[in-house]
């Protein structure tokens, strides 16, 4: 493998921008039956992990984003006992689900074991509940396995994917979304990564749209930085059956007993807020 100081850039067509990383050694590349998935060394940023010429993440930034898929909707509901991710290959979405204490069961669906095996080796400090008895991870369809799920059977659907393209393209639409409103029990939260709101504010209206024919009651975008991924500004969509997201357990989220990085409760609060350009897309 090569030892010298390169760059790995990721162009992106929609918002006609690029991001690049300064590397040292590409230490792994492999072709699954799914997709190329390659492991970079960066001088600055730790390990760098790309599928299909994509960034999925950075030892430096990645809290940002699983915190950010994570807390708000648990904050949110209730009491989520029973939590599915799909996808989630790099098992960082599966650690911050598993610091609440009142999960009894979050299972993980990744189509690719070829992610979590190499995130085993490249980022074990992302797999450090990988082990955690109430943890189950399964490497087969999430698309299916949603399907198939037994209604109100779950109480937070976490999809944790990469681009609606390839592999995931499934999971950005009504049926996908109808299967999780199946399997939710009331008051059930679907949470997905909702792309830049400078770049995907169509996509974004559109995941909106399919939720409400879905079913779902109530939707909230929450915008957050993110610096590894196109525009450095990211999101996830809140979708609710039954009841509605314009509040949260803000005291549990004031009292957590676990440490995070970036997500507190005035942080909630703020992602709540919509930047103008925003609600006038979105109609709030």
């Amino acid at each position: 493998m090569s030892q010298q100081i390169s760059w790995f850039t990721e162009a992106h067509q929609a918002s006609g921008s690029s991001i690049g990383f300064r590397t040292e050694q590409l230490l792994h590349a492999e072709k699954t039956p799914f997709q190329t998935i390659e492991i970079h060394q960066t001088t600055d940023w730790g390990k760098l992990m790309v599928i299909d010429g994509c960034v999925m993440l950075t030892s430096r930034d990645n809290f940002l984003y699983h915190e950010m898929m994570t807390h708000p909707a648990l904050f949110t509901h209730a009491r989520a006992k029973r939590v599915v991710i799909i996808g989630g290959g790099d098992c960082g979405t599966l650690r911050e689900v598993l610091k609440h204490e009142e999960v009894e069961k979050a299972t993980q669906v990744e189509i690719d074991e070829r992610v979590t095996r190499l995130a085993e080796q490249y980022f074990p400090e992302l797999c450090e509940s990988n082990g955690d008895p109430r943890a189950e991870l399964l490497f087969i369809d999430g698309i299916k396995y949603m399907a198939e799920a037994e209604p109100e059977s779950i109480d937070l659907v976490i999809v944790d994917s990469t681009d609606p393209v390839g592999p995931a393209e499934g999971l950005f639409n009504a049926a996908f979304y109808a299967s999780c409103f199946k399997a939710l029990r009331h008051g059930g939260l679907l949470v997905q990564q909702s792309e830049s709101p400078l770049a995907h504010i169509e996509l974004i209206k559109s995941m909106r749209a399919a939720m409400r024919t879905a079913g779902f009651s109530a939707v909230k975008t929450l915008p957050f930085p993110q610096p590894c991924y196109p525009t450095g500004w990211w999101s996830c969509t809140m979708a609710r059956k039954g009841g509605d997201l314009s509040g949260f357990r803000e005291r549990g989220a004031l009292s957590k007993n676990f440490s995070t990085k970036y997500y507190n409760a005035e942080i909630h609060k703020a992602a709540l807020a919509q930047p103008e350009f925003m609600r006038e897309a979105l109609g709030e």
